[in-house]
């Protein structure tokens, strides 16, 4: 059996779990409300304060939605009670990060700005201190949404292996090169 599918989630307080007749989990809490489609052949069954996740067969395929649909539904209980919070980091000189509500304005060293929209869902706050990197940080219950979204910004100015320029997660250790060497 899946290790981690075989494990119940323990539903915090104030959190309320609900399954519908077509497999789809509804989490409501205190942060908002997630809902997560679940696979047919996948049964969930909400008993005594625990989500209990089981599969009808020993399949692969069954074996490995077993383990995945447990860990989305605590990523969801954790996400509508604690929330979940990502920072990224903007290297490189004259690269800036500003924001107006939910619009992400970015100079990452091209011609011009890049205007981002961030999802309702999340919130979204920049830090610029004075001989600091900016510092975007992300907010909110969905912990898929957010990596999307970071993966996203990432994605507009990957940091190179030189340097280190870029959009990178705050705490991310980089592999660097060396520089070509002098000729004699």
């Amino acid at each position: 059996m899946s290790r981690i599918g075989k494990q119940p989630v323990n539903i915090s307080n104030g959190v309320t779990v609900t399954v519908s007749k077509d497999n789809l989990v509804t989490v409501k809490g205190p942060k908002g409300e997630l809902t997560q489609q679940v696979d047919r052949d996948i049964t969930i069954e909400v008993k005594e304060g625990q989500v209990i996740v089981s599969r009808p067969t020993d399949q692969i395929r069954h074996r490995a939605m077993h383990g995945l649909y447990r860990s989305l539904i605590s990523n969801q209980i954790k996400g509508v009670t604690e929330g979940y919070k990502k920072d990224m980091e903007l290297v490189g000189v004259g690269f800036k990060a500003a924001n107006t509500g939910n619009v992400l304005d970015l100079a990452l060293g091209y011609s011009h700005n890049i205007i981002f929209e961030i999802p309702k869902e999340l919130t979204v706050s920049t830090i610029t201190e004075k001989g600091k990197n900016p510092i975007i940080s992300l907010a909110g219950s969905d912990k898929q949404l957010i990596g999307q979204v970071c993966a996203k910004l990432r994605s507009l100015r990957k940091p190179e292996p030189y340097k280190g320029k870029g959009v990178k997660f705050a705490g991310e250790v980089l592999r660097r090169k060396a520089g070509k060497a002098a000729g004699k």
